[in-house]
């Protein structure tokens, strides 16, 4: 692994304000820029409290985006981070939506700006599916069959039952909890014995 780049609140503007500003198509697709920026190539947290932190950020009211910054400021470098990080998610899309707001109009009837979004959609696709199929690939080297079933569950009953995610991230979360009681139990009747 890398060596961990010094922590600093411009680095950490800069980092949430790009993956900001280049987060088209929902909360999902921040997963993989916050991996390569802030796990890959700064080396500030690990996959596993990257994981921990999408997680807290989509079960949590808000958008993902900046539930994330919010939890990534926090652990990093505090209330100052924090408040880094929350500036930093929210002003790409003021600034967008700002300028679009502006050129409405024209923006609507535009054919090339149609086409131009199609293909945003198209990129979005890809960079989910790439997510997926990295989270998906750290879930199976774990080697927990619970795991590993839990994840292609969830995917059947969203995919082709329709199920609220809500109602799964809730199942989720029950699994999860009832998991670490009985580890927890089982360490501690491990260590009586």
């Amino acid at each position: 692994m890398e060596k961990k780049k010094p922590k600093s609140l411009m680095a950490l503007f800069w980092g949430v304000f790009t993956v900001s500003a280049f987060t088209f198509g929902g909360g999902f697709v921040i997963v993989t820029f916050l991996k390569k920026k802030f796990v890959d190539e700064l080396g500030w947290i690990d996959e596993a409290e990257m994981l921990d932190y999408i997680a807290l950020a989509q079960s949590t009211p808000g958008s993902i985006a900046v539930n994330a910054a919010i939890l990534l400021g926090w652990n990093t470098m505090g209330l100052p981070g924090m408040l880094t990080g929350v500036l930093a998610a929210v002003l790409p899309p003021m600034i967008i939506l700002g300028v679009i707001s502006m050129f409405y109009v024209v923006f609507a009837s535009n054919r090339a700006v149609s086409l131009v979004l199609k293909g945003m959609q198209s990129g979005v696709a890809a960079v989910i599916i790439d997510t997926v199929l990295t989270l998906g690939q750290n879930v199976i080297k774990e080697k927990s069959a619970l795991h590993i079933v839990l994840m292609a569950a969830a995917f059947v009953a969203a995919f082709f039952f329709r199920v609220n995610v809500i109602l799964l991230i809730g199942a989720a979360l029950v699994i999860g909890l009832a998991e670490a009681f009985f580890v927890r139990n089982q360490q501690r009747g491990g260590g009586k014995a």
